[in-house]
């Protein structure tokens, strides 16, 4: 029974173990994905500093490192914790397996000594042949082989507590080591980190010696930003006059097509009605002549009914004209509710428009790296990633636009019902105006601009409302 009850407990602690162990690798897995980006960081921010006139771009992405170093110290104190409680359950284990094994070893070592005591074989024979009756030198007989059983069950009990003892001390130490070296690389991230906020001081105060000519070229950026951004402005509320005319088109057609057939219909009984009234006055006129004839009063007339009087009398419908569409809301067809739902339907899972790379600058207001006073407008998202990466699409859509602002900057934009997805700063187009596009498909090449930088802004629309791409991707 006991053996069983060895085994239920190392079964539970196995699992234990197995569930820290699997928590273990996904921190690893976290851990060898933020080395990565940090690496490709450092890549970029080398290439950076090469250039001239770009401190405020190394500053960025000296900020983006240091974020990620200090989610990798971050993780690494997760990974050291949860190392340290498998420690406490191990040594736990260790304590409870030590002292069943000193108890095992000590009953052993009583029947040891008592086996001793009654070894020879005389003495077995005496126990046998001293029984008072049959029944009872077979009880005797019995309890002695249950003896031997009892002893060699013991022997093999102490023997798997030991062995089972010796994997949880192994496993110990690997852990203790483990512990150790997540300890050390912890140091050694934080001292890198510190190395770090230095490096990004002396870059701001390098920035800070030139502040007018930084300033100048900040606002000649962003009101090239500001002109691009009209520019896509003019050209969602075009396209969305444009389906909304399209709407208007087949809407006043089919309102033609029902007016016409009413207006038939209204002819065809006018006809029959007037030829009904005029029978009638036919009549009427027949029975005043007869009675005139005849010297007798004139009858009453028969009247007109009035069903045929008010078909006679019936309006034929007027189809008025529609005033003018509207430029910042889309009449969804029921073709385009199903795209606009269904986009709207995977918001906050919709993969990133680049493969590889991270935000290097957030969407809406924000104050600048170094001018904290200074307040910096986007209209989506920075994503800065390498050199010879490709825009894709986040989702399944119609290409609304190519833009080309210039012939090394190139706009594309999709469309998803009456939303709109906006792909900047591409030196290649893959795609053509109505050409239709899967999630993840190339649109074409981003540019790697002048500082050694490759960074695609990327925006979202419902109409002409901008929104939060942020709240629309996945998480990395």
């Amino acid at each position: 029974m006991l053996k069983y009850f060895l085994s239920f407990v190392f079964l539970i602690s196995t699992s234990a173990i197995f569930s820290q162990v699997n928590q273990q690798k996904k921190l690893e897995e976290r851990k060898a994905k933020i080395q990565q980006e940090i690496r490709e960081n450092e890549t970029k921010l080398q290439s950076v500093k090469k250039k001239e006139k770009t401190a405020t771009k190394a500053i960025v992405l000296q900020s983006n490192k240091i974020k990620l170093k200090e989610e990798l110290i971050a993780t690494t104190e997760k990974q050291t914790k949860l190392l340290g409680n498998s420690i406490v359950v191990n040594q736990s284990q260790i304590d409870k397996l030590e002292q069943e094994l000193k108890s095992l070893k000590e009953d052993y070592a009583k029947m040891i000594v008592q086996s001793y005591k009654s070894r020879s074989e005389e003495s077995r024979a005496m126990f046998l042949l001293s029984s008072e009756s049959f029944l009872q030198a077979y009880k005797r007989a019995q309890y002695m082989k249950q003896y031997t059983n009892y002893r060699r069950i013991q022997g093999e009990e102490i023997f798997s507590k030991t062995n089972v003892l010796y994997t949880f001390n192994a496993k110990l130490d690997v852990q203790k080591s483990a512990k150790e070296q997540l300890i050390t690389e912890n140091e050694k991230e934080k001292l890198s980190l510190e190395k770090e906020k230095q490096e990004q001081q002396k870059l701001v105060e390098t920035l800070k010696k030139d502040k007018n000519k930084i300033l100048a070229e900040i606002k000649k950026r962003q009101k090239e930003a500001k002109s691009i951004d009209n520019k896509i402005d003019k050209l969602i509320r075009e396209a969305i006059a444009e389906a909304n005319r399209k709407a208007a088109r087949e809407k006043a057609a089919k309102e033609k097509a029902k007016a016409d057939a009413i207006v038939k219909a209204n002819a065809i009984a006018k006809a029959k009605a007037i030829e009904k009234a005029k029978a009638i006055a036919a009549a009427n006129a027949a029975a005043a002549a007869k009675a005139k004839a005849n010297s007798k009063p004139i009858p009453k007339p028969i009247p007109i009914p009035k069903d045929v009087a008010i078909a006679i009398a019936k309006v034929d419908p007027v189809v008025v004209a529609k005033a003018a569409v509207s430029s910042t809301k889309m009449e969804l067809t029921s073709d385009g509710k199903i795209d606009s739902d269904s986009f709207k339907a995977n918001k906050g899972k919709l993969p990133w428009p680049v493969e590889s790379g991270f935000v290097s600058m957030g969407y809406g207001d924000q104050a600048h790296p170094v001018y904290k006073s200074l307040v910096i407008h986007n209209s989506g998202l920075e994503f800065s990633t390498s050199s010879g990466a490709n825009a894709r699409a986040v989702f399944l859509g119609i290409v609304n636009s190519v833009i080309v602002i210039s012939p090394v900057n190139k706009v594309v934009m999709l469309q998803h019902g009456d939303f709109f997805t906006i792909y900047q700063n591409l030196i290649s187009v893959n795609v053509s105006k109505g050409d239709k596009v899967t999630a993840r498909q190339s649109l074409g090449r981003i540019k790697t601009n002048g500082d050694g930088r490759t960074i695609l802004k990327f925006a979202i629309t419902q109409n002409t409302t901008y929104t939060n791409p942020r709240t629309w991707l996945s998480p990395k």
